[in-house]
């Protein structure tokens, strides 16, 4: 998202290597015991793991098929400088996924980042700490039919899984955030901006100048309507993600096995339950394509934490999922739950770049490599400067149509209900860009704009029945007309926050073919050629009650009409969150975990 250039990187990096007990072959895996085998040593993967093996008496083997978060050699700085977020894409941390061409996007195929190391995505999205509206969990619980999903009874898990930390730059932060609403003493850090910007005032100020935009005191507590400091997974001047801040503490834990380099490649039924239902507690993997697989059964589940393309892959791969679509590729039908990889939504969002009358925004940086290297190394001796500070926005903002709107006359609110936005402003103090060209010169103010309440649903498919090939990913970008509609009002109302006496003087000419968005058309034209993908893929493995016939799993997380299998990650969300989701998985992992532990009667 933000236009660092991998040629600035050569300066050195400076970084203690924590050692961690990882099982360097699958045949030590092969030959021990597993009450539970985790898939996936993501996002929630980390928490599930960590959690379980609170108990020494629970043995858990994480099979992770990218790296180890500290095994990328020189590269590895590159996730956990946060400045440096962009440098991840297309990296040796990624899936390097891409979409199938976008009919509504000019037929474009996106570039579609999963994270390909321990901490999963969490390695290497935007850090963003949004846990989304008290509406978004109440309509889960309703969903699911269980109201352990509401946000009265699901608020705990996010002070439980939170540690809200000083800045990088120790500044005072009262009046930017509500103590209240974070957690202290949980594993995951976060953290308010730790290097002012240059556009801090004018955003500030913009708010109590225009009504329609007010200042929000912390987006965190259930409402998030408004413009808020942004919350970021930072701690200690550095990324901390689910690998950092649950796994890697906990690595003298001789109850927990990380397999990493490792692709489950199917699950293998075990038998059957007392109920009849086929049991899979079997997972087969190997290192890679043409090695050989060997094969390995927890003792009580197989908890499926693959992301939200890797577990619907997986399950299809196993043959659950539609029977006619599996059997097709010369997969045995195990349980026909068509409900799998459908319904994938995503977050589009675009930019759109000013430049502006000041040399205080991070282009500065970015464009000079002496300067880099300078801002680089005062990071690496005292860990403070832009190179501690998350690269993509200071504040965010939240947002709905207004009531009078026709889209919301015309069409159901697609939002989870009046706390819930429908879109999203980020604030970026330099040049952003999702398909222009960066500029290398010059100083720039970058809006950015995400749709939050998509309608429009998508689909994952299998090619084969290898798990080393790409499954088809159609995310269905703004093929439903509400979608267009409310991102074209998105970027109208962008446009008003910018008229705000506070810019006067500071924003120039928009950036190319910025400075065309005034017809209706015109602004469709430009999300058409500019929207990509935020990277926050959900609902391919759904919850639901399990007296609906559609969803994938039932509110316990257990997959419909299978024993030993639960799936914990963004997949099972029923709809996109208007958020960005991070801080919502380990909330609901955090959660997953406590339900595992009370059906296996393992103690809190």
């Amino acid at each position: 998202m933000v236009c660092v250039h991998r040629p600035l990187l050569s300066a050195t990096f400076f970084f203690a290597i924590c050692t961690a007990r990882i099982l360097p072959a699958p045949a030590e895996a092969e030959n021990s015991d597993y009450d539970f085998i985790v898939i996936g040593g993501g996002t929630a993967g980390s928490v599930i793991a960590t959690r379980l093996t609170e108990n020494p008496a629970v043995r858990v083997l994480v099979i992770e098929a990218g790296l180890s978060n500290t095994g990328g050699g020189s590269d590895t700085p590159i996730i956990q400088v946060p400045f440096l977020v962009s440098e991840t894409l297309n990296s040796i941390f990624d899936w390097n996924y891409t979409t199938t061409p976008q009919a509504e996007l000019n037929n474009r195929s996106l570039t579609y980042p999963r994270g390909f190391v321990l901490g999963g995505s969490s390695s290497i999205n935007f850090m963003a700490y949004t846990r989304g509206s008290s509406d978004e969990y109440d309509r889960l619980a309703r969903v699911s039919g269980d109201p352990g999903w509401g946000w009265s009874h699901i608020f705990k898990y996010a002070l439980k899984s939170e540690r809200h930390v000083a800045s990088a730059d120790g500044h005072n932060t009262t009046g930017q955030f509500d103590p209240s609403l974070h957690g202290t003493s949980g594993p995951l850090l976060t953290s308010l901006p730790g290097f002012p910007a240059g556009t801090d005032q004018f955003v500030l100020n913009a708010t109590s100048q225009l009504s329609e935009f007010p200042f929000k005191l912390d987006a965190n507590g259930g409402n998030p309507i408004g413009i808020s400091w942004l919350h970021s997974t930072i701690g200690s001047s550095a990324r901390s993600s689910g690998a950092t801040a649950y796994l890697m503490p906990n690595m003298e834990r001789d109850n927990l096995d990380i397999l990493v380099n490792t692709y489950a490649t199917r699950l293998l039924p075990t038998g059957h339950s007392s109920a009849g239902k086929p049991t899979f507690r079997t997972v087969e993997f190997a290192q890679g394509p043409g090695e050989a697989t060997k094969k390995i059964t927890a003792r009580k589940e197989v908890i499926l934490s693959a992301g939200s393309i890797g577990t619907p892959q997986l399950l299809l791969l196993s043959g659950i999922g539609e029977k006619a679509s599996v059997e097709k590729l010369g997969i045995k039908s195990a349980v026909n739950l068509p409900d799998v990889g459908r319904n994938l939504q995503d977050h589009p969002f675009l930019t759109i770049p000013f430049a502006v009358n000041s040399t205080q925004t991070f282009d500065t940086v970015v464009f000079n490599q002496k300067l880099f290297n300078e801002d680089l190394q005062l990071y690496n001796q005292n860990k403070t400067g832009i190179f501690a500070n998350n690269a993509i926005a200071n504040q965010i903002g939240f947002f709905r149509l207004p009531k009078t709107s026709s889209i919301l006359g015309t069409h159901k609110d697609p939002s989870a209900g009046p706390n819930s936005p429908h879109y999203e402003f980020a604030f970026s103090n330099g040049f952003v860009a999702t398909t222009q060209n960066s500029p290398t010169t010059g100083n720039f103010f970058s809006l950015t704009i995400i749709l939050l309440t998509p309608t429009s649903r998508g689909s994952l498919t299998i090619q084969s029945s290898s798990v080393f090939d790409h499954p088809s990913i159609n995310p269905n970008y703004l093929f439903s007309k509400p979608d267009m509609d409310i991102f074209v009002e998105a970027i109208k109302a962008g446009k008003r926050f910018l008229t705000a006496p506070a810019w006067k003087g500071y924003l120039g000419t928009p950036f190319q073919d910025a400075a065309n968005l005034t017809s209706e058309s015109d602004i469709q034209n430009y999300i058409r050629s500019k929207a990509i993908s935020l990277r926050h893929p959900v609902s391919t493995a759904a919850m639901s009650k399990y007296s609906d016939k559609g969803g994938v799993v039932g509110p316990d997380l257990l997959v419909k009409g299978v024993d030993g299998l639960r799936v914990v990650d963004a997949s099972v969300l029923p709809f996109a969150l208007a958020s960005h989701p991070q801080a919502a998985i380990y909330i609901i992992a955090e959660r997953a975990a406590d339900i595992i532990k009370s059906t296996h009667k393992l103690g809190a």
